[in-house]
């Protein structure tokens, strides 16, 4: 049986990842970071808390990371545990740093170090490109970052191309565009948009506040998206691989796809505030997935407004259940939406 260890089991695509390797008859293992308040919900959302093996570890400590190596025996490490929040790394950029930078270093030393048979898969990210003015981007597209957590995640990058090309290490990056579900957590647009929607409908609260309405992602869906990070090391060669859909859609599309699922007019709710914009903005971002297509065969199947309407359905049907009094596994009925946040101003020159 495969053993494999995942990093960041907790979130939306750790919980993704393990539910298809067990469905595909791994022997799972979880690292966790050990917080007062424990975060579990996606795996006991997703029925799967009971069928993998936890462990505590931190990505900033070497010595935990070293441990979890050494007593899973892992075939396979997906590194998915990182601070993933773009607006999140300029109010905390050194932060950001060690744990999307830094921390991959650990990774690849002690594998190096234990066993450099270990297949190795780090989750990188589209934003190691900045804006790049609608042009398409592949493998050789240059990488120009435009956030702190684009420069770790591109450290990163490099990293893994190092230690594949200096230790002859199975070590891949997977450059993944952004990916939605219905477990995305409630501090990315998408899933504040579908839960506000929801929240809207019943009379919850009467207005969304969001940052910039025209910025462009490719948006696709998580749950085929952590399919291709694990036929990534199935691969018979190491290598870098693209995943994204290769359309683009707006933060207006966004809404549209939301808030008419329920039949609503976002205009009549959504408020634009400055506060609520990055501090440098990417404006477009635009996939292409040809190489993992053609080398590997995986390719998207679902588009983004099925992926959205599933959320806001999803996120309606929590909020109708929770009025009924249910109780069940969920961030948002824990995540006040009242909370005063006091963000950095942006000043530019």
């Amino acid at each position: 049986m495969k053993r494999a260890l995942i990093t960041g089991i907790t979130g939306q695509d750790g919980a993704y990842l393990a539910k298809f390797l067990i469905k595909k008859k791994y022997k799972v293992f979880g690292t966790f970071r050990r917080t007062s308040t424990p975060n579990f919900w996606r795996l006991n959302y997703l029925g799967i808390l009971d069928k993998i093996q936890l462990i505590p570890s931190d990505i900033l400590d070497y010595a935990s990371i070293y441990h979890s190596i050494k007593i899973t025996k892992p075939h396979e490490i997906y590194n998915l545990a990182a601070q993933s929040f773009v607006k999140v790394s300029f109010e905390q950029p050194a932060v950001t740093t060690e744990l999307d930078g830094l921390s991959t270093l650990r990774y690849l030393e002690a594998i190096r170090l234990l066993n450099p048979k270990i297949k190795f898969y780090q989750a990188s990210t589209s934003e190691i490109y900045g804006d790049q003015k609608k042009k398409k981007i592949n493998e050789k597209t240059e990488m120009l970052p435009s956030s702190p957590y684009g420069a770790a995640k591109l450290y990163s990058y490099h990293t893994v191309k190092i230690y594949r090309k200096a230790y002859k290490l199975f070590a891949c990056n997977g450059i993944l565009f952004n990916h939605e579900s219905p477990i995305r957590g409630l501090e990315f647009v998408t899933r504040k948009v579908t839960n506000a929607a929801a929240q809207i409908k019943f009379g919850l609260i009467k207005k969304l506040e969001l940052g910039n309405l025209n910025a462009h992602r490719d948006w696709g869906n998580a749950e085929e998206y952590v399919e291709g990070m694990w036929r990534i090391l199935q691969h018979k060669t190491p290598d870098d691989f693209v995943i994204a859909t290769g359309k683009s859609y707006s933060i207006k599309d966004l809404l549209d796809y939301s808030f008419s699922r329920l039949g609503l007019n976002w205009k009549k709710y959504v408020i634009q505030k400055k506060t609520l914009y990055r501090a440098v903005d990417v404006g477009h971002l635009l996939g292409d997935c040809a190489k993992i297509k053609n080398k590997i065969g995986w390719y998207p199947k679902i588009n983004f407004k099925e992926t959205i309407e599933k959320m806001v359905d999803e996120d309606y049907k929590r909020w109708g259940d929770k009025l009924k009094g249910k109780s069940f596994p969920w961030d948002a009925e824990n995540y006040p939406t009242n909370l005063k946040i006091i963000y950095r101003k942006i000043k530019k020159n």
